[in-house]
């Protein structure tokens, strides 16, 4: 799988959130649950939705889009208890 992303946006998701955008080419893609995100005009179509990092056994929130070949990556954290309830919950039932 192709990783790119920005690598402005990676230095601002490190300061603020203590990962690097890097880190979703670990993520367990088979267990992406979510959508387009549609909350505004973002000029492309977004995905937000979550995936497990195996190494750490723990649920992460990842935004991205496709372009061309690749999967870019805009924004990567870990995913609240809030978050990870409502993802338990709906692997449950699907």
């Amino acid at each position: 799988m192709n990783i790119t992303y920005d690598p402005q946006r990676n230095l601002r998701n490190q300061t603020e959130r203590g990962i690097s955008l890097s880190a979703a080419a670990n993520l367990d893609w088979d267990s992406w649950l979510g959508a387009e995100d549609v909350r505004r005009d973002y000029g492309e179509v977004r995905y937000r939705g979550y995936a497990i990092m195996p190494a750490e056994n723990r649920l992460y929130c990842v935004v991205h889009t496709h372009r061309e070949d690749a999967i870019r990556i805009i924004s990567l954290r870990k995913a609240n208890s809030r978050e990870v309830a409502l993802y338990e919950a709906t692997k449950q039932t699907t």
